[in-house]
């Protein structure tokens, strides 16, 4: 069964058929989803729907772009919820120097409080790095050393994915790589080993061709792996059988 490992069902987007679109997704072969946190108001949804739907799981974190709203107080909150029963993980978080939206020193901050306390909590991390590449990569080498987890929708470079993957982590990828104008991820997804990739969709966003511009969803996976088999030369059930064993080891071990 696919196993989405980033989704944002609690968008608005979603409001006016979520509950049978989830309903629905074991018919389509989906089997597990992650509800990723990017605030701490996403956060407090991705549990109420873990809580909705006995195959649904939450991440809970704040969003680089959001982390103006942390403080003692509410960094508090965020550790009570990774207490919860269905909370398997701590993200999205990182750094994002693309829109900028909050100063970077404080978006190093939160990044390294959010990390440490994954590792206080025994949780894997859900990152989000834009155009921050080395900074995110000297955050990790030196306050993510021994934590699990994925690097969600990678666009750096092979080089980098590959020292990620030495390092312990997963790569996620999602509907990029069936862009025309994704190549480097194509690259990436070939040369890395199947054994450290999953499959996302960062819906309701970057749905996979033929779908690209329209909502995305987690039955949209399919056209992932169907790419990430095509690159590697194996078999779409294998690629599907192989990422849902990595998402388990990840938020399940």
């Amino acid at each position: 069964m696919i196993f989405d490992t980033h989704a944002h069902y609690s968008d608005e987007q979603f409001d006016k058929d979520r509950d049978e679109l989830l309903w629905g997704m074991e018919d389509e072969g989906v089997g597990t989803i992650v509800e990723i946190g990017a605030s701490m108001e996403s956060s407090r949804e991705a549990i109420r729907l873990a809580e909705q739907y006995p195959f649904v799981y939450a991440s809970v974190g704040v969003h680089p772009d959001h982390v103006g709203e942390l403080n003692e107080e509410t960094f508090v909150e965020l550790g009570r919820m990774c207490s919860h029963g269905k909370v398997r993980a701590v993200g999205e978080i990182g750094l994002d120097y693309h829109w900028d939206t909050e100063p970077r020193e404080i978006q190093k901050h939160w990044f390294i409080r959010q990390l440490e306390l994954a590792a206080g909590k025994n949780l894997p991390v859900n990152i989000h790095s834009r155009d921050a590449a080395e900074d995110t990569m000297e955050i990790m080498k030196t306050y993510g050393k021994g934590t699990r987890g994925i690097i969600h929708c990678f666009s750096y470079s092979k080089e980098m994915a590959l020292e990620y993957v030495k390092m312990g982590f997963y790569i996620g990828i999602g509907g990029v790589v069936t862009f025309k104008n994704g190549r480097k991820l194509k690259e990436i997804a070939t040369e890395i080993p199947l054994e450290r990739i999953v499959l996302e969709t960062d819906c309701p966003y970057l749905a996979p061709e033929p779908n690209r511009g329209r909502r995305n969803d987690s039955r949209n996976i399919h056209y992932v792996a169907e790419q990430i088999a095509q690159l590697k030369g194996i078999s779409k059930e294998t690629v599907i059988k192989q990422t849902e064993n990595n998402a388990k080891l990840i938020y399940f071990s």
